[in-house]
């Protein structure tokens, strides 16, 4: 049985901003999925989904969220802190459970991981909790991440990459409009299984393989952007070259 066929756990949060170093999370999902939807196994036969469970959670970030961010995913402050878990209990089941899934092998799937996946380990520290690195005293993988993915396997394609562009490039409908943690989850996996319908080739590599790619290509694409910026003079706004994430480069504030 291949990583297609077997476990993934879907990984989303929604956030007051998009700092990684300084912004909280507000929001966030986990889906573990079996399967894969209206695709084929590595068998070649058809495999169905089956999403196993979808957690959620609401956070109180502990700082106001700015209203560009409720405009984007619709959390106020104030229902944060009237609805909203703490946020170390929250994260350290969130991290947790990402932990047991690694554990069982399997991938994570999150779109534009690096953000999320280093988002929540600088929320864990800054509430003196253990890193999900730490707990696994290793780096988090296999990590699946279809932005990562699709600029890898389409690299020449003009356009920008949002999830939604991608949803719409790979004909991926969701049933409510995205920037909600548990939406933009099941977009995700359901636009990986789209990947790999176009890309059959996807399904017949390894997940450690896919990861290693991911992070060599990313970090080839980041090299190339941030040579760029240097040649235009913008080096401050270079692209982390770390990926599925990154330590902190500061002490959380």
């Amino acid at each position: 049985m291949g990583w297609l066929e077997a476990g993934l756990v879907g990984f989303d949060t929604e956030t007051t901003g998009v700092d990684v170093d300084h912004d909280r999370i507000v929001s966030a999902a986990l889906v573990h999925r079996v399967g894969a939807a209206g695709g084929t196994g590595t068998d070649g036969r058809p495999v169905t989904s089956t999403v196993t469970t979808v957690r959620t959670w609401l956070l109180d970030p502990g700082v106001e969220i700015p209203a560009a961010a409720t405009a984007v995913h619709g959390i106020s402050t104030e229902q944060a802190r009237a609805r909203g878990r703490a946020a170390p209990v929250a994260l350290d089941e969130i991290a947790q459970a990402i932990v047991a899934a690694q554990r069982r092998g399997e991938p994570v799937v999150a779109y534009n991981a690096s953000f999320d996946l280093t988002l929540l380990d600088v929320e864990l520290r800054r509430h003196g909790l253990p890193t999900v690195r730490e707990r696994l005293g290793r780096d988090v993988a296999p990590v699946l991440d279809p932005f990562v993915l699709d600029r890898t396997l389409d690299p020449y394609r003009p356009g920008p990459r949002r999830l939604g562009d991608l949803c719409e490039r790979y004909g991926v409908t969701t049933g409510a409009a995205l920037h909600r943690a548990d939406v933009d989850v099941l977009a995700t996996l359901d636009l990986l299984d789209r990947i790999v319908e176009v890309f059959p080739d996807v399904a017949r590599r390894t997940a450690a393989e896919l990861h290693a790619t991911q992070a060599a290509e990313h970090r080839a694409w980041a090299d190339a952007f941030n040579a760029e910026l240097l040649e235009r003079g913008r080096p401050g706004a270079a692209a982390e070259p770390h990926w599925p994430a990154r330590l902190a480069l500061t002490t959380p504030a």
